[in-house]
């Protein structure tokens, strides 16, 4: 199917940095018109500065529901919908260690933020009869990171609500799925505990991280016209750690 992005606009959350940043800066590349969402300034005003034009940005919390139908009512109505923005929260803590607020702030971000934003566009890409929706969820979503129960059990929700959106909207022309990458090279992981992260790497048959380039190659696949069969499933990203 031939591919036009120049005609598409793609909403972006956890915009201004790790995954978001990277996967803002391939669309923007590829001609497509990229709404980044984060809740802080932070870097965005450089990426306006080196995107130029196809690059606008809104400051979101999307754990607020109100805030998140607000800033979708604000913008150009969306082809695409990345959700990326994510924390890890308190991890090297066993379960019984963790503290139930921060467990639920993880939920708010990692779960929430997901359902609040797809809620907001899942309507007008029915309208409309075309959309796509990917959810950036982690392997730890599938086999549960021990240390890390926050994290793995609101990845698992997303690869949950996944499944059932990608059920309800398949004959619609909306697309829903989700990738579950092992560990990619980001702020994000260079701010874990170091034994956290070999815990982690030591897991892939690969023997390393993957790289932000790798992890934009298959979410441009994922999110294009031509990938259009395929809804519902999360999508592997993990140097062969899948044993599922």
């Amino acid at each position: 199917m031939h591919q036009d992005w120049n005609t598409q606009h793609i909403a972006v959350t956890g915009a201004a940095s790790g995954l978001g940043r990277a996967i803002c800066r391939r669309f923007a590349a590829l001609g497509a018109t990229v709404h980044g969402i984060d809740i802080g300034q932070g870097s965005l005003d450089e990426m306006r500065k080196g995107l130029g034009d196809q690059f606008s940005f809104a400051i979101c919390d999307v754990t607020n529901w109100e805030e998140v139908a607000k800033t979708f009512e604000q913008i150009p109505p969306v082809d695409v919908l990345v959700n990326s923005a994510g924390i890890t929260g308190q991890t090297s803590l066993r379960s019984d260690e963790t503290n139930p607020a921060d467990v639920e702030r993880v939920f708010r971000v990692n779960f929430f933020g997901s359902y609040h934003t797809s809620k907001a566009v899942i309507p007008i890409m029915v309208q409309r009869g075309y959309g796509r929706i990917l959810h950036i969820a982690s392997i730890a979503g599938k086999e549960g990171n021990a240390g890390m129960l926050a994290y793995s059990a609101s990845k698992a929700a997303v690869i949950g609500m996944t499944k059932v959106q990608g059920k309800e909207l398949a004959t619609t022309g909306v697309t829903v799925n989700a990738l579950a990458p092992a560990v990619i090279q980001t702020p994000m992981v260079d701010a874990m505990p170091t034994e956290q992260v070999k815990y982690m790497t030591d897991k892939i048959p690969a023997r390393r991280c993957g790289s932000l380039e790798e992890l934009v190659a298959i979410v441009e696949f994922i999110v294009s016209p031509a990938c259009s069969f395929t809804t519902g499933f999360t999508f592997d990203l993990s140097g062969g750690r899948a044993t599922y």
